[in-house]
């Protein structure tokens, strides 16, 4: 299948709008968009004219992950519907991209034959363009080689609403196989091993209970790799389902706990909580009660953020599932997490950190032969950390070999030297930077992580913006939805190097970010 970075949609739509846009098809989309936040293409009625595809509903169908075919009694008498139809049949076979069937009250067999009330609207088409008996005969290939796709019929549904929650549910399972697949694909070495060993952890077998897990582990080594990777892989099995990202960093801003926990049960519940104060209505926690949810909480570093965000677990449905990873082993231990229940990641085997380091360093999973000592021994001063992996194999990509022998003798100098922390290692990367780019790596990492990129390019000018790539490039920033992100570790390192500026006079710093110290220095004209 084309990459998912490469697609638009989630879904695209095609269906027949006489027949099923106000009934049936309404109420798919609204399951599909509205309420599970699937990225759903449904069309206009404007973009359906001349004999051709429009250039929108063509993008559309080429940049959706799956084609959802909704088969109804007149489908066959749309050209356009027919034609949608060879091109997704065509995406299929070039790009792997799923198709889903639906026979909403008709019957595969007259779809593959054009027979019964779906074939008669086939039929005066065919005599519209009897001159043109290629168009007709792919129509019909089409037709003939979708009603044999695995698919959902109505007439097995006692109602629309039990086809709708089968189909929405068939849907998320696909998609977050294809999130899995593609993740396995990325770069991510070693994350396959690691989920088979927490899933034992997990019990999804004991659907009588509720089971809390935690994973623990140092700063860069891939727990919240790893937590992204079971909740994309399990939440389809669950009623209600939440990420909450950076616990640890988002608690400390905006509407702290409170805010987090309404946000959390509005996930959960799929619906905006309208709540105004502290307190959560009993009939809320009531309905969650009643579920079967998994939760993941992400970079949790106090236990009163497990408090204030999870509270007891008698709060969830049985079968419930609550994952948190931390740094800090301590804070699932205090609030009772058993320690069999304490995942602890390790770095990765000496060859996955190889490979690793290699898909950044040479983009590829192997090395040339010149370069192999000189790789093996970054590796070892890594100490398969994959961040540190991560950020050193993209500084050194395409740098000549003396370059290679300059970053050695950092890393040796760094590494003999009784006291180091994992920043003096990340730090090399930002070394290497000019000038225009460390500046914008400390304005990230102190004021912009988290924003809109667009927020950024504004500020800069058109000579500074070739920066930015130069940061994506060597691994320092990401850009997620049009969001600026950064690992917390760097984000830490950036802010070190600020605060080194002037250990003891913030005001003598080039960047201040704390309230605190801003409110200090203008209110002593600092």
């Amino acid at each position: 299948m084309a990459s998912s970075s490469s697609c638009n949609y989630d879904v695209f739509l095609s269906f027949r709008g006489v027949d099923t846009r106000a009934s049936f098809t309404c109420h798919l989309y609204d399951s599909l968009f509205e309420r599970k936040k699937i990225r759903t293409f449904i069309d206009d009625e404007e973009l359906r004219q001349g004999d051709a595809i429009s250039p929108v509903l063509l993008n559309a169908i080429q940049g959706s992950k799956i084609s959802l075919i909704i088969f109804s009694k007149d489908y066959a008498s749309s050209k356009w519907c027919l034609n949608e139809l060879v091109k997704i049949l065509e995406c299929k076979n070039t790009n792997g991209q799923i198709v889903i069937p639906v026979f909403y009250n008709v019957s595969p067999s007259d779809v593959r034959h054009q027979t019964g009330i779906f074939g008669d609207g086939f039929d005066k088409l065919e005599q519209q363009f009897k001159e043109k008996p290629e168009i007709v005969q792919k129509w019909r290939y089409a037709l003939r080689e979708t009603s044999h796709l695995a698919g959902h019929e109505s007439t097995k549904f006692r109602h629309d609403a039990q086809l709708v929650n089968k189909i929405v549910e068939d849907i998320l399972k696909k998609l977050e196989k294809i999130t899995v697949s593609t993740d396995s694909s990325n770069g991510l070495v070693g994350l396959n091993s690691r989920i088979e060993q927490i899933k034992p952890f997990l019990c999804m077998d004991l659907s009588d209970t509720v089971q809390i897990v935690g994973i623990w582990g140092m700063g860069g080594i891939g727990k919240t790799t790893l937590a992204t990777a079971i909740f994309n892989q399990f939440s389809s099995e669950f009623e209600g389902r939440c990420f909450m990202s950076d616990v640890r960093r988002n608690s400390e801003t905006g509407g702290g706990l409170e805010h987090l926990q309404k946000q959390m049960l509005s996930t959960i519940l799929s619906e905006k909580l309208e709540v105004a104060g502290p307190n959560i209505p009993q009939f809320t926690k009531e309905r969650v009660r009643r579920m079967k949810v998994l939760i993941v909480l992400d970079d949790v570093n106090k236990v009163g953020q497990l408090e204030g965000l999870i509270g007891g677990l008698d709060q969830y449905g049985p079968g419930s599932r609550i994952v948190v990873t931390t740094r800090d082993k301590g804070v699932l231990e205090k609030f009772g997490v058993e320690e069999e229940k304490i995942y602890g990641v390790n770095g990765l085997e000496f060859d996955e950190a190889f490979e690793l380091f290699c898909n950044f360093a040479f983009e590829e999973n192997h090395c040339p032969e010149d370069l192999n000592w000189h790789s093996r021994r970054v590796v070892w001063y890594a100490t398969s950390n994959p961040l540190v992996l991560k950020v050193l194999g993209s500084s050194l990509c395409l740098k000549r070999k003396s370059h290679w022998e300059n970053v050695l003798d950092d890393l040796n100098r760094i590494c003999e030297s009784e006291i180091h922390d994992i920043y003096d290692i990340l730090k090399i990367s930002f070394n290497e930077l000019i000038p225009r780019e460390k500046s914008m790596f400390l304005d990230i990492a102190c004021f912009f992580e988290g924003e809109d990129k667009d927020i950024l390019m504004r500020i800069l000018d058109d000579s500074e913006s070739y920066a930015l790539g130069v940061l994506i490039d060597k691994s320092l920033i990401t850009i997620s939805h049009n969001c600026l992100q950064m690992h917390d570790l760097l984000q830490e390192m950036g802010r070190q190097i600020v605060r080194q500026e002037s250990q003891k006079e913030p005001g003598k710093r080039s960047r201040l970010w704390d309230p605190k110290e801003i409110r200090r220095v203008l209110k002593h004209n600092k």
